[in-house]
């Protein structure tokens, strides 16, 4: 029987980086996936949907130049092809994959992993032992059970990336990161988007200040917003709600995802909630099993389950590595504008103990120059020591410009440091400048 220092169950975002780190470091591995490698974000979520917008941005892109006094006749939406594009892109993106799961010693296995007790491993007729196991299972889409759902015709995200006509209309359930990122996909193109979502806000787990340019955007795109509410039923193509009836052609359930846990509860492993519990080394309950990514929780993000591979990998490895820093990890929405985040918000913070910098884009030369100039950047420090809490930018490009900030704060600089980077002029990012300046009172352009 074959024998592996480590068996990493799941080739998603979290797996496959565990497994090229762990060869790298000089572990024999088996990698085993049952689908497709690259899980969830590659062919599922974070990859199409922004291959999708950037789609989107594109068509906007062009409405502002006729605005600005360039035309080109009318703009025609050839949708298959842009979907040929997308799967194209992923295509060659999954090709890279195996490519370096095959420049490495890995040991691949298709197929479903079943892991006893004993840390062996079955995939199809194949028996193999490990020394230590990564569960890097993933999450699947959760569907909330409404009355009458069984008369409903739906798609979920496992299942809207591979439509091949552009959708006349599109309800969306949900008001979180998934609903808002399709919605600014597909509305730029013409569909006429719907999001029904039963809380008082869309975009809840996001900075406050952020959501009402989120809000307008969508308007100005004719996105009709449904918010305060309650669900009742669901009649086939009609749904029943407090508000009202809503009638849709296209239904798509943006309502989180699940954590695939079957392994660990076989395994009777210790459950936190209906997520697996880990510690600081993302060991759980069971000697030599780790677990990480969309089943243990915390961010639900694909560079959120890399970090924690490779964390995993040094515990194994037995070199002890430092906590993973959760304000560290960058929290991203691909709307238009963008939204990117680490650390708290402003509502997180006692006022007696932080200081809170915004600046608006609306004066910055970059940002009007390209027709962008929603958004702002909020930065938050310590008063005791100018430590570097958080930060928030709002604004075309956000999901880039944060690292700096991001970067300064992990190297272990403070708020001064920040102020004293010299931004190359003109750009949105030297809009960082001022709002670590502005800690000082010592900001230019406010």
């Amino acid at each position: 029987m074959k024998k592996f220092d480590v068996a990493i169950i799941g080739a998603g975002a979290g797996g496959y980086v565990a497994a090229i780190y762990a060869a790298r470091s000089g572990l024999n591995v088996a990698l085993v996936e049952k689908g497709k490698v690259g899980g969830a974000c590659f062919n599922l979520g974070c990859i199409p949907s922004k291959i999708m917008i950037e789609h989107s941005k594109l068509v906007q892109k062009m409405k502002l130049g006729q605005e600005w006094g360039i035309t080109a006749g009318s703009i025609d939406i050839d949708f298959p092809k842009l979907m040929k594009r997308k799967d194209v892109i992923i295509q060659q993106l999954l090709e890279d994959i195996h490519r370096y799961i095959g420049n490495n010693t890995i040991t691949f296995y298709e197929g479903k992993g079943e892991v006893s007790k004993d840390l062996t491993v079955k995939v199809n007729e194949e028996t193999f032992e490990a020394e230590n196991i990564i569960l890097a299972t993933g999450s699947r889409p959760f569907v909330p059970p409404f009355k009458g759902l069984e008369t409903a015709d739906y798609h979920t995200t496992d299942t809207i990336f591979h439509i091949k006509e552009l959708p006349k209309q599109l309800t969306i359930i949900g008001g979180g990161v998934i609903s808002i990122e399709m919605a600014f996909s597909l509305a730029p193109l013409g569909t006429k988007v719907t999001i029904l979502n039963h809380s008082r806000d869309i975009l809840q787990t996001e900075e406050p200040d952020a959501r009402p340019i989120i809000r307008q955007k969508l308007y100005d795109l004719g996105v009709e917003l449904v918010l305060d509410f309650d669900f009742e039923e669901i009649h086939g193509n009609e749904i029943v709600t407090s508000r009202g009836v809503y009638t849709y052609e296209n239904l798509l359930f943006a309502t989180g995802r699940r954590p695939n846990v079957e392994i660990a509860e076989a395994l009777g492993l210790e459950m936190d909630g209906r997520y697996i519990k880990v510690n600081e080394y993302y060991q759980t309950s069971m000697p030599h099993v780790y677990a990480i990514g969309d089943i243990i929780g915390g961010y639900q993000l694909a560079h959120a389950a890399s970090a924690e591979g490779i964390h995993a990998i040094e515990a194994i490895l037995g070199n002890k590595p430092e906590p993973i820093d959760q304000s560290a990890i960058p929290r991203c929405v691909y709307s238009t504008p963008e939204i990117a985040t680490f650390g708290v918000m402003e509502d997180e913070v006692n006022p007696e103990e932080a200081i809170v910098t915004k600046l608006p884009f609306k004066s910055n030369p970059k940002a009007l120059m390209e027709g962008n100039s929603d958004g702002f950047i909020k930065f938050i420090s310590s008063k005791k020591d100018s430590r570097i809490l958080g930060a928030c930018v709002v604004g075309d490009g956000a999901t880039e410009i944060l690292n700096s900030m991001l970067a300064v704060k992990v190297a272990g600089g403070t708020a001064e440091d920040l102020g004293k980077i010299i931004f190359p002029h003109p750009t949105k990012s030297e809009v960082i400048g001022d709002a670590a300046r502005t800690v000082f009172w010592r900001g230019i352009h406010i």
